[in-house]
């Protein structure tokens, strides 16, 4: 197999029809869940700040920013919706840790302008196209080995689906994953120490996605043996940990994007069974209502890839949502006060709560190497009350996660907790006409039509 090759017949000739109803649904979920979170996120924390910048920069009015107006350079478009996308944590996942909506759907709008408009079929497949693209390039939690798997390989992702809406052929495709090879990069070390630089990531891959297709197309080159080279993305990202000829197997004709998760809980993915298990032990203990006031220690297990990236004990630094949505501390001490977990929890006013505070301390986390063979989101919770009593509850598959899927009722309520949490309010009617669209966007004749409901 020439995996180079594979890859980009795959991305160019790939088509509407090729994969079943069940997997072009996982992809309008994708896409309706990315356009709430950027709508959502709009105001967080650095968005102002990189919005200003890029207007201050001016350059061609090619695409749209997004919920806020203007139009910059179509790559800077795709940056600063892809970080508005990212800024809850709320948007779509893959384990161990990567996201690709919120990168190629950024990506793939700010190509749509780019291009003049392109057709909601034609869209729907470049969003396919890049979200498989993204799980098949996927590589372990020790082949990251501490890397942001989104910086790593969302890029490809983001390019794929970029050159499939400008309509790219296969040389310049190429070409344009090539190059995004060369832009793959990020470390976890901005999760553990809640800097910005998460959701900034995010965008830079956006922007990444529109930039190489671009110069693709324009005739610059990148290395042909990107995947598979001496110094390609399997040898020096892989590090010999990934078979590259299963994780293309069968391109084309099965698609492993029915992997990707849709969160239950606004914070990192390998939180979310620890905010399940507490939620569920305060409605079902056996003869006792659990409280913050009555729960003495709660332990929680998990493997070790789990525990460093959530597991450390809390601390508030500069960016206290980011701090909250990536401890397992928090998130259990927050459901054991607030009886939920909500987006209005991850704000600093709620962070800072003195009684959350000292509700942390009596959550301790531990690491048990053996559940790293029970998958990538085990828990195992043991509560403890005050008068003696002990409860323990086991989780395999987080919510969200193959296996434990959303309903679509869950989706839909997703969606509008981000409309309803947003300080930039979208009118009623858009907002329905946003869900619609998202639905049925494959009978849209020109996706731009989205633009206009997604600005305030």
């Amino acid at each position: 197999m020439n995996l180079e090759h594979e890859l980009v017949r795959f991305v160019c000739h790939t088509a509407y029809d090729d994969p079943g109803p069940q997997v072009r649904t996982i992809i309008k979920n994708q896409l309706l869940t990315v356009l709430g979170t950027a709508i959502a996120g709009s105001t967080q924390a650095g968005c102002q700040t990189l919005l200003d910048f890029y207007l201050s920069q001016g350059g061609k009015a090619e695409a749209t920013i997004l919920i806020h107006g203007g139009r910059i350079p179509a790559q800077a478009a795709a940056l600063v919706n892809g970080v508005m996308a990212r800024a809850l944590d709320f948007d779509d996942a893959l384990a161990p840790g990567v996201h690709i909506g919120s990168s190629t759907v950024p990506a793939a709008l700010a190509a749509a302008e780019l291009r003049g408009g392109i057709n909601g079929r034609e869209f729907l497949t470049a969003l396919l196209v890049g979200a498989e693209v993204g799980v098949r390039l996927n590589l372990t939690e020790a082949a990251y080995n501490g890397l942001d798997p989104t910086g790593v390989c969302t890029v490809f992702a983001a390019t794929a689906a970029a050159s499939r809406v400008l309509g790219l052929n296969m040389e310049e495709t190429w070409n344009a994953l090539a190059l995004a090879f060369n832009r793959a990069g990020g470390s976890f070390q901005s999760n553990v120490d809640g800097s910005l630089a998460v959701r900034v990531i995010q965008g830079w891959v956006a922007e990444s996605g529109v930039i190489c297709a671009r110069l693709a197309r324009a005739g610059i080159t990148g290395p042909k043996n990107f995947l598979g080279g001496v110094y390609g993305y399997y040898n020096v990202y892989g590090k010999g940990l990934v078979d590259p000829g299963n994780a293309l197997a069968d391109l084309g004709s099965r698609f492993d994007c029915e992997r990707i998760l849709f969160k239950k809980y606004p914070s990192c993915g390998l939180t979310l069974g620890s905010t399940e298990l507490i939620l569920s032990l305060m409605h079902e203990a056996d003869g006792i209502t659990l409280s913050a006031d009555n729960v003495e220690k709660v332990e929680v297990k998990v493997p070790p890839y789990t525990y460093k990236l959530v597991g450390h004990p809390f601390e508030i630094g500069a960016t206290p949502r980011v701090n909250a949505q990536f401890s397992i501390r928090y998130c259990v001490a927050n459901a054991l006060l607030r009886g939920s977990s909500k987006l209005a929890h991850f704000e600093e006013q709620a962070i800072r709560d003195p009684r959350l505070l000292e509700l942390t301390r009596r959550v301790d986390v531990v690491v048990d190497q053996a559940m790293e063979l029970r998958g990538h989101t085990p828990i195992d919770m043991t509560v403890r009350t005050k008068d003696g009593k002990s409860f323990f509850r086991r989780i395999d598959i987080a919510p969200g996660f193959p296996g434990n899927p959303l309903t679509a009722e869950e989706q839909q309520a997703r969606f509008h907790d981000c409309i309803a949490y947003a300080d930039k309010s979208i009118a009623k009617e858009k907002v329905e006409k946003i869900v619609e669209s998202a639905t049925h966007i494959e009978e849209l004749s020109d996706v731009r039509a989205l633009i206009p409901l997604l600005l305030q």
